[in-house]
This record gives structure tokens, sequence and C-alpha cells, in this order.
């Protein structure tokens, strides 16, 4: 058993990694333990942890780049406080302490034949930190695999070690819709061969990486890694060898999949780097061929996308939609916002955002994509946006946006 309180000190600052990496016998011993510590400030990313469905203690305060996975339920219970920032910003947070990382507890792999473990599918973030953090704690977890990009640690870089032995997470997706593999054939019509992507996960991304198994030579320069990869490198789709930069290599910062993938990686030619390689400008443009294809909440008619809020409860994020967004549409080769027309029989396409902030600007998007088709908007007017807009929006609600847009005119 680790005793946090005989290490970390009232108003301390902590942090753990995120999604499958998330070290969850950590995490519970200090929500558990919290009460004799007094105070302490948490900052986390995507997490998937159960124990965040219901009421945390007064004194872990839970600060987070957005409402991913279960985070949203604290959220709405107003337990969550969010960092607005494109996820390219958290090494330098972290550097200059505007993330407090007094402590870090961290999954890792088991010890390879020289003592050192890595952060095996889960280096994003969390290697960029490890720099700036004082105390570090791991959890050596024997079905984490070991990889290669991000930092190889000696086990005595570690103030405490607990060993496990226990699958790592998967996100819970659902199959794909008729709606869904409909999207993600008008998306995939706009990807050509020898592209490197990077894709956003979840049901609809698994949807789009089945949708390209006719393509050639893809490469892939993502924050994350889904199974979907696993069968196009297989199919000797994805094969990374136009890419311009790591040609031959798929680049990722995290793995967020199936035991399939956490099995895979081994085999696969991925390398798993930190925030600071995978997001970084000067990085992403040198990707002439870089498509990125993101995923958003709403959309107005001018193409500004949505992709935090909903009825005032946090559920995503800037994330590294904005970085790669800007990358594709100004250095590489072309920006896609994909969603469905419709979300509980409204429609995600307003005149004006209604939920939350613009997450993504329409100057850095090239395409917004529907099952109704694909709205191409770069070097288009704000009129002519409007109306590619409608022509993808479901078809009950085009009359009113039409509506919306000479009432507007009229006024202004």
């Amino acid at each position: 058993m680790i005793e946090f309180r005989e290490t970390v000190r009232p108003g301390a600052g902590i942090w753990w990694s995120q999604g499958a990496a998330e070290p969850y016998p950590l995490v519970d011993t200090l929500i558990d333990q919290v009460h004799g510590i007094g105070g302490i400030t948490a900052f986390c990313g995507l997490s998937w942890h159960e124990r965040f469905s219901e009421p945390l203690p007064e004194e872990i305060h839970i600060r987070s780049y957005g409402g991913l996975g279960t985070l949203r339920r604290l959220s709405a219970a107003n337990q969550l406080d969010v960092v607005p920032c494109h996820f390219s910003a958290l090494p330098r947070l972290f550097r200059s302490g505007r993330i407090a990382a007094d402590v870090g507890l961290v999954q890792v792999s088991p010890p390879n034949e020289v003592g050192l473990v890595t952060l095996g599918i889960g280096v994003d973030y969390a290697a960029d930190a490890l720099a700036a953090t004082n105390l570090l704690v791991a959890e050596v977890n024997q079905q984490m695999p070991q990889t290669v990009g991000g930092p190889q640690i000696p086990l005595e870089r570690f103030a405490a070690v607990i060993h496990t032995d226990r699958p790592l997470p998967s996100p819970p997706n659902r199959e794909p819709s008729a709606v869904d593999a409909q999207i993600a054939q008008n998306v995939c019509a706009l990807i050509d061969d020898g592209a490197t992507l990077q894709v956003g996960v979840g049901t609809l991304g698994n949807a789009i990486l089945q949708g390209l198994r006719s393509h050639r030579d893809l490469g892939l320069h993502s924050g994350m890694i889904a199974d979907g990869v696993v069968d196009l490198v297989e199919r000797g789709v994805m094969t990374g060898r136009r890419k311009e930069l790591d040609g031959g290599l798929l680049v990722a910062g995290a793995g967020l999949g199936t035991d399939r993938l956490y099995r895979a990686v081994r085999d696969l030619p991925v390398e798993f780097r930190p925030v600071s390689y995978t997001h970084d400008p000067s990085m992403l443009a040198k990707l002439s061929s870089l498509i990125a294809v993101n995923f958003a909440i709403e959309v107005d008619l001018s193409g500004n996308v949505g992709a935090e809020t909903v009825n005032g409860v946090q559920v995503g994020a800037i994330g590294g939609q904005s970085d790669f967004a800007r990358a594709a549409s100004s250095t590489g080769s072309r920006s896609i916002i994909a969603l469905r027309s419709t979300n509980r029989g409204q429609s995600t396409i307003s005149p004006q955002l209604i939920h939350g902030p613009v997450t993504t600007s329409r100057a850095d998007v090239d395409v917004v994509v529907t099952e109704h088709g694909a709205a191409h908007l770069t070097g288009c007017s704000l009129a002519e946006r409007a109306r590619r807009m409608i022509e993808i929006a479901a078809p009950e609600h085009r009359e009113r946006l039409s509506r919306a847009i000479h009432q507007r005119t009229r006024e202004g």
C-alpha cells in the first residue's frame, strides 16, 4: 500500500496519465487517503475511471483540459475545473508551473533487460510532465507493452512502485451506425492515396478507418491511435512510405482501443512520442500531405466549430483539434470536420453556435462533412459558406436555416 499521506503535502499539485494508461490503483489510493492529506489539486486528461461517477472528497480539486469520458460527470456536478488550452500548450504549462507538478502518477511497462521501463501506450503529456515533476510514483503493469519513441525510465526514478497485472481498459465505443458509415464514406472520398492522417478516435473515427481499406500508402501522425490502424497496417494500406517526416513510421502519442491494439503495438511500425513532438507546429509544418479529420458537436453556417460543451456541461475539449486543423489547412493538405447532421432531432448546423465557444476557427476548416455530403469552404465568402452548409444540413432543417440567413441579411 502506498502512503501518500507521508509524501504529499497539503496544497500539492498532482497529475496522472490519461486514457488506457491511467493508473487506477494509484488514483484510488490517493482519493481514499486525501482526507488525511488536506486540499490538493489534481490534473488528468481523458478518463474512463468509474470512480469519477461518484462524488469526490471535497479535499481534491480536479482540473483537466476538457470533460472527456467520465470527467463529463464531474462537470455536470460542478466538480471539474477546465483549463481551456490547445493540447500543444500542455508541455509549456507543465514547464512553467501553471499546471503544478509536485507529484506525478504513471502506469508503466515492466522493465526491460537493463531495468528501464516505458510509458507504454500513454506517452503524450506524461512524457513532457516528467521533467517538471519532483516526485514520481509508478504502477508497473505486466500487461502494459514496452513501446519505443518515448522516454525510458530507470526504476530508481520513482519514489514508490506498485506491481499489478491487469488488462488495459478500452473505450466504451458502439458499433458504427448506417449514418456513421455514410459520413465515413463521404470523408474517405476526400482522402488521397499517400496522405498522412490525423484522425480523431471513437465510433466515427473507427468507421473512417474501416472505410480506407482500398487506399494506398497512407501514413499516420496523430495524437491517438485506434484499433482500425492495426487492420490498415496488416492490409498493407498504412505504410507511411510517402510521409515527409518519419518515413515508414506511424507516430502517435497514445493508444486508445481494445486488447487487439494493445497486443499489436509491439509489432507495429509505431512510435509513441510526447505532445511536444506530435503536436509541435514546427513538426506538423513539415507534413505537406497532412489531412486532419476531427469531429464536432456543432458547426455554424460560416464553418466555426464547437466541440466542447452541451447545455453548459463540458463533454469535449479543444484538445489537439485546433493544432492539427491549423496545420492541415495552412501547410498540409486538408482540414476536415465531420459530424452527424442532427442530434436528438435538433440540427447540429446552426446560424451561430448554440452550446459553447468556438473550438476551431472557420479559417482553419476546409471541408465540413455530414451524412448528406461535403461542404467545401476554402476560399468561399460568408454567403457562399452558408449556402453550402445548408446543403449538407438535415433536409427537415434547411428551410429554417435559410430563413434565418435571410432574416439576418435584412436586419444587417
